[in-house]
């Protein structure tokens, strides 16, 4: 196993850790664990690209563990810090419709990557979940989330765009 694979098995552990901190009250340590989780996001990316060791395994778990960070971080803080739930509807929404299409892609033998938006997306939901971890004044973790929620709906309707042909009814040769 390569070592990005091995930093996105390493942000998948840490999931429980970040979240187990949030339920004990424990934010800066969460925080900071996130913000681990978060860089290991980046290098894992960086050194598979740069080695050029891209791999199947990597191009499935990177993007999941991202997700699952994510949301799960952002559904502990609902109860914990107030987190906006509604944001966290949008970006569950968008992750499984995205996914979805993604299945219906790779039934056709089409690939979907991650695109530039989507990116910027996940950027977002960490810095809002930052915010709410860091206790940053909620005007601040409030307006991350918007943005958040405006990039997430933006990036889910650029994927859609960008792959209508899947959608196409052609008539199927027997």
């Amino acid at each position: 196993m390569n070592l990005p694979n091995k930093l996105t098995i390493l942000r998948i552990l840490m999931i429980p850790v970040c979240i187990l901190f949030v339920v004990l009250g424990w934010y800066t340590v969460a925080g900071i664990v996130f913000i681990i989780a978060a860089v290991t996001d980046f290098l894992d990316g960086y050194i598979a690209r740069k080695q050029n060791i891209i791999t199947n395994f990597g191009k499935f778990a990177d993007p999941v563990a991202d997700k699952i960070l994510a949301l799960t971080v952002m559904v502990a803080l609902i109860p914990t810090l107030g987190y906006p739930w509604w944001a966290v509807c949008i970006v569950a929404a968008r992750e499984l419709a995205v996914d979805g299409l993604r299945l219906v892609a790779v039934e056709q033998g089409i690939v979907i990557p991650a695109g530039n938006l989507g990116k910027v997306k996940t950027n977002f939901q960490f810095f809002s979940v930052l915010s709410a971890l860091f206790l940053l004044p909620n005007w601040l973790t409030l307006t991350l989330c918007i943005l958040m929620s405006l990039l997430t709906i933006a990036s889910g309707v650029q994927y859609f765009v960008a792959s209508k042909d899947l959608f196409s009814f052609k008539k199927a040769q027997s």
